[in-house]
């Protein structure tokens, strides 16, 4: 009792000290400024407005340096997305990733298809959306001379085509016809979609009201931030009040959607086609004749023409922004298998040396993480190749945290690892230190394996979280490693001999 009350008394006198010393400070300091005052006061009054001039930037500045260093700015996930790429970062990215190791050959080639299609001055008009909405038919009726593939099954088209229009202005035009969305091969769709991101306009043929995937479809094409034409086909199947309906509908869709869109870019056509009509003879007999239904394409010849009287200039830098955006995912792509690839290495490289390890010392103990170096190596390269920046001591953090785990999982490594050698005739389950190495193996290759699985998740290294991935999934991972594991252990056991 005696202790507890000197401790509150030499806490108050602690807080009696620092008050007296505050209160003494601030007098100081107030005496000092108004000292200071009254001279600039009697002073010319451009030294008073000077002072307090450079007093302020002080200030703002001090604050300005305090909120730099202290607040922490995180830039969202959709600014990053959404941020403007030029052609210098790419390449940039480009030979960096190159100089690494990273295969970026579908990435250069995006930009030199971009190179290409600037040097051909010409315009790339791309018609999108599902199959057996009449792209391709809406292409034959505005070239009628064109070699188009029209099938009335659905899904023709099963690659990208290029076929030459003159816009009203003389501007020499590709149609380009692309895979519908929804076919039976789904890269027809990947194609469908590279395509869109290359050219200047869209045009998204629909046969009606929009679908889940349609809707969706055209979400992304705005995102493009390119012109877009939205095109509801085979409208002689519909009536006058019936149209009227579906256009206000799509227009309302368009609007709740924040699209930048005219009232004549949403048109109504009919790319016309064959139809079946019956026919009476005159003797009384009928007969079913083919006959070719007129196309009826004015409104979407006026709505391309409208578009491309302008800014051609513009056109071609939202299709470069658009270009450049595929080829850094076609990269980041990239980037992701040479991760998946080399971290693949770095943890197998581990567990190698693990079971080298465990050989070479042959005293196997609860303690599956004593090769402290091996474990530190791994994860400081592991988290190098993630862009993760780990301290010294959460690397030590998250090794000592997997130790315990480790150790409580020793007795299942050992059965597995027994388990495993009897598949390897010659070896056994008691070949000296092959089971313990097999076992040191099989705990390297799981705690690689969650800390791959941190890493991908979150980006950055929490030493405790991968820690209880290791726990969670070690019996999944072990179970999944042993045969490869083993085999490194026979045969580092065979070249030791």
């Amino acid at each position: 009792m005696k202790l507890d009350r000197f401790l509150r008394l030499a806490v108050g006198f602690l807080v009696l000290l620092v008050f007296v010393i505050a209160i003494a400070a601030m007098l100081f300091v107030t005496e000092s400024f108004l000292n200071v005052w009254d001279r600039l006061i009697q002073g010319p009054k451009i030294i008073l407005w000077g002072y307090i001039g450079v007093m302020s930037a002080l200030v703002i500045a001090a604050i300005w340096l305090i909120a730099r260093l202290v607040v922490k700015r995180n830039i969202s996930p959709e600014k990053i997305k959404n941020r403007s790429l030029r052609k210098e970062d790419i390449e940039a990215r480009l030979q960096d990733a190159e100089r690494s190791g990273v295969n970026v050959e579908d990435a250069q080639a995006e930009l030199q298809n971009l190179a290409e299609r600037q040097e051909s001055g010409s315009v790339h008009l791309c018609f999108f959306g599902a199959i057996s909405t009449g792209k391709s038919s809406l292409i034959k009726a505005l070239v009628p001379d064109a070699d188009v593939a029209v099938n009335p099954v659905g899904g023709s088209t099963i690659d990208i085509r290029h076929y030459r229009w003159r816009s009203r202005s003389g501007a020499q035009i590709l149609l380009t016809d692309v895979p519908g969305m929804g076919g039976l091969e789904g890269n027809l769709d990947t194609i469908a979609v590279e395509e869109a991101q290359r050219s200047q306009l869209v045009l998204f043929v629909c046969d009606g009201d929009l679908t889940r995937d349609e809707s969706q479809a055209v979400r992304w094409l705005l995102a493009l931030k390119k012109p877009l034409i939205l095109v509801m086909n085979k409208s002689d199947r519909y009536d006058t009040a019936e149209q009227a309906v579906l256009m206000e509908r799509l227009l309302d869709y368009l609007e709740d959607l924040g699209g930048e869109f005219a009232r004549d870019q949403v048109v109504a056509v009919s790319a016309g086609g064959e139809l079946d009509v019956i026919e009476r003879r005159s003797d009384g007999a009928e007969t079913t004749v083919r006959r070719q239904r007129p196309a009826d394409i004015g409104v979407l010849v006026v709505a391309i023409n409208r578009l491309l009287e302008g800014s051609i200039e513009l056109l071609d830098v939202k299709r470069d922004r658009a270009v450049f955006r595929l080829a850094a995912e076609k990269l980041a792509e990239a980037e992701g298998e040479y991760r998946d690839l080399r971290a693949e290495q770095i943890v197998r490289s581990a567990t190698r040396k693990a079971v080298v390890g465990a050989l070479a010392a042959v005293s196997p103990g609860t303690d599956v993480i004593i090769q402290g170096y091996i474990g530190t190596t791994m994860t400081r390269e592991l988290c190098k190749l993630y862009g993760a920046a780990p301290r010294d001591l959460d690397i030590e953090e998250f090794l000592n945290l997997s130790q315990s785990r480790a150790g409580k999982a020793l007795p299942l490594s050992l059965a597995v690892a027994g388990n495993a050698l009897k598949a390897f005739p010659g070896v056994g389950t008691v070949a000296g230190g092959v089971v313990h190495a097999v076992a040191y193996g099989l705990i390297f290759d799981a705690l690689g394996r969650s800390l791959l699985l941190t890493l991908g998740e979150r980006g950055d290294f929490d030493p405790s979280l991968a820690a209880m991935a290791f726990e969670e999934g070690i019996s999944e991972h072990i179970e999944a490693g042993v045969r490869q594991v083993a085999r490194m252990a026979v045969e580092s056991k065979k070249d030791t001999r």
